[in-house]
């Protein structure tokens, strides 16, 4: 089975030896990704609604380099520095999921790398065919 990797281009990817995502075979694992650009600078910072479409947005993007789409994510996690701001991420999750409507988890973390995150998303999918 090949194992296809796709980075961002993010400092952290390479600062700790992953990859934005991973696929193998059938399945495709996307990191836990923030609101950050290649140059490592924060987008829509103090906006957790913007951080998070943001980094819906960036995992589309992951996606389709490994052959995937939004419809082919079976589960998403949630990481929010202030549960009290839930409804504004789930705004944003509904907004590119109310279709597909995958498993879900959302909770609320003490920290995450940097105090301007407001959140951290991961993403597991599954297409219907393996690369060869």
């Amino acid at each position: 089975m090949q194992r296809q990797t796709y980075s961002t281009g993010t400092p952290w990817e390479e600062r700790a030896g992953y990859s934005r995502a991973v696929r193998m075979g059938t399945f495709i694992f996307v990191s836990g990704t923030t609101a950050v650009d290649a140059s490592g600078q924060i987008q829509h910072p103090g906006d957790l609604h913007g951080q998070a479409v943001y980094i819906y947005r960036k995992i589309e993007g992951a996606l389709q380099e490994l052959g995937a789409s939004l419809a082919d994510v079976v589960r998403t996690r949630v990481y929010i520095t202030d549960m009290s701001q839930w409804e504004q991420t789930t705004r944003a999750h509904h907004a590119f999921f109310a279709a597909v409507r995958p498993a879900n988890t959302l909770v609320e973390v003490s920290a995450l790398a940097t105090p301007d995150m407001l959140v951290e998303i991961e993403v597991d999918a599954m297409v219907q065919e393996a690369t060869t």
